[in-house]
């Protein structure tokens, strides 16, 4: 986490002029979550004449994505699961702890998908193209976070043993290859399904993804309707139907499965080696395909879409019992035979490898660098931590990772006029650095409305946070006096139990007094009690007026 791993993203900002023979100069001020930058005049001293520069000054924000409307549905949504999570963790042991924290696990996917379908929806909506695009790559960027944790879940908090393992990695694959479906509509809803024009893209798409059930009833409309092909369908149909597969109620053993799926794969290669499917190449290619021929495998690399859906049919149909230690050796062999040299891996294909090496710090790490918000890191990780997964990694600066990034994620709530409030649970969820953190930002809030003050001012009472309580009371106080409220300027001080502040209002009270020979806020100073001991002069104030009464 010392090295920077890349060049920071450069900004580029509007009308600054950055020519070096102009001799411009950059001026910037940093704020909590944003920057302020202008262009200043910087000239040598033989040049008296003040050129014009660039007229703006531009702010710089940190963490844009507090500001998404549909994110901020993410934001809160997901605020509630975290506090949930740590407040049944003292509760949870044993088997009911796994099942709880993979149900905490799939609450947040769900809270991603929800976002997700909405911003699709408004992408569609969008009159203007460049909005479209805009909430698209945002879709994709929640699509690549949805699947990221999916197989995280998977691997560190299913902890999916072999057999089972490949049932859930299909599983992951299907909920995110999902154009097949419509496609599975649109030739079944055709008057001739055989005949449509991608029909035997569909019963190949359906043998890649293990869906065997449904490609064998494709088959059969292909039987009915060309009865000279109707003998290599239905071979090729009980050879689906008698796939072995490690179903979840099953009890067989790895090895029995193994057994059996191995006279089951030694049968294909006969039929094959018979010529069986020799006169429908379609249907000899589906043969190669269950064979999980590599060559055969990589011709679909377009209904493949990408290099880990290859992986797992390619586990689905040579691999069935993989070991989770094994994972890596075929994820990277995958990846490599998939991209085939032609293109570089993305940042999407290091992170799912680094997940399928079980490296959980270098899926961090590589997502941190990726996304653009804490938002996705901060509860990955502190789900991870609750799993007991991140016990030995802590960082060089003081905190543990967990802490770290639940900070960072907290700190850009706090730039949001609203979304503060969340931030604050966050905070109080960090036992090292949460308090102090939590201090220094509370007292950057504007306390723009009486409302938000008394917010803010309840959330350090809870707290016993005196120094800020102090500060807030003070400012009310000053703002109360600026608009010549005096009975609330004198509660304010009271509150913040400041002597000299309450000295200036009583002189306040006492000038008026002078001046129209009545007192104001009567109600106020009759119940000052104990409080008017806070300084003499409201001594004075209340003693007074207990004489005039």
């Amino acid at each position: 986490m010392e090295e920077l791993d890349g060049e920071p993203t450069v900004t580029l900002i509007p009308g600054v002029n950055s020519k070096k023979k102009q001799k411009k100069q950059m001026c910037f001020d940093w704020g909590p979550g944003e920057m302020l930058v202008c262009e200043t005049s910087f000239n040598k001293k033989e040049e008296s004449e003040t050129k014009p520069g660039c007229p703006f000054i531009y702010i710089i924000r940190k963490d844009i994505d507090v500001y998404s409307q549909i994110l901020r549905k993410l934001f809160n949504e997901s605020h509630g699961i975290f506090v949930g999570l740590q407040r049944i963790e003292e509760e949870l042991t044993g088997k009911s702890r796994k099942a709880q924290l993979v149900r905490v696990s799939k609450n947040y996917r769900s809270v991603i998908r929800a976002c997700m379908e909405e911003m699709h929806q408004v992408a569609i909506a969008a009159k203007d193209p460049a909005i479209g695009r805009q909430f698209s790559s945002q879709v994709s960027i929640l699509s690549a976070m949805e699947l990221i944790w999916n197989l995280c879940e998977i691997l560190f908090i299913e902890v999916a043993p072999a057999g089972a393992l490949l049932l859930h990695l299909l599983d992951w694959v299907r909920l995110h290859v999902c154009e097949v479906d419509s496609l599975l509509a649109d030739v079944l809803g055709s008057e001739n399904p055989s005949k449509h024009d991608s029909f035997w893209k569909l019963v190949t798409i359906l043998v890649l993804q293990g869906r065997l059930d449904e490609a064998r009833q494709m088959l059969s409309k292909e039987a009915d309707a060309s009865p000279s092909s109707a003998g290599m369908c239905r071979i090729l149909g009980d050879l689906m139907r008698t796939m072995p597969v490690l179903s979840p109620g099953n009890t067989q053993t790895l090895t029995e499965l193994e057994l059996k799926w191995q006279h089951w794969h030694e049968e294909c290669e006969r039929h094959l080696q018979d010529s069986t499917f020799a006169s429908s190449p379609h249907l000899e290619s589906l043969c190669k395909i269950m064979l999980g021929d590599e060559a055969a495998l990589l011709e679909q690399k377009e209904l493949l879409n990408n290099w880990y859906h290859f992986l797992v049919t390619r586990l689905l149909y040579s691999h069935p019992t993989v070991k989770p230690i094994d994972l890596h050796l075929y994820a990277q062999s995958s990846l490599d035979l998939f991209l085939g040299g032609e293109s570089s891996p993305e940042p999407l294909d290091n992170i799912l490898l680094a997940a399928f090496e079980f490296d959980i710090h270098q899926v961090i790490k590589e997502c941190s660098i990726a996304l653009s918000n804490w938002w996705f890191v901060a509860h990955l990780t502190d789900l991870l931590d609750h799993c007991k997964l991140l016990q030995s990694h802590n960082l060089y600066f003081g905190s543990n990772m967990r802490e770290f990034l639940l900070l960072e994620y907290a700190s850009g709530l706090f730039a949001h006029h609203s979304l503060w409030q969340l931030g604050v649970d966050y905070f109080d969820y960090c036992p090292e650095l949460g308090r102090v953190s939590l201090e220094l930002h509370i007292e950057r809030i504007p306390l723009s409305t009486e409302q938000k003050a008394l917010k803010v001012l309840r959330i350090c009472e809870q707290r016993q946070m005196t120094e800020q309580v102090r500060s807030i009371c003070k400012i009310l106080a000053m703002n109360a006096v600026r608009n010549n409220r005096l009975g609330s300027a004198l509660s304010w001080s009271i509150r913040a139990k400041d002597a000299a502040f309450a000295t200036l209002v009583s002189d306040r009270f006492l000038k008026d007094y002078c001046e129209r020979g009545s007192f104001s806020d009567l109600d106020l100073i009759d119940n000052l009690g104990p409080a008017m001991m806070l300084s003499d002069r409201l001594t004075f104030l209340g003693k007074y007026r207990e004489f005039h009464r």
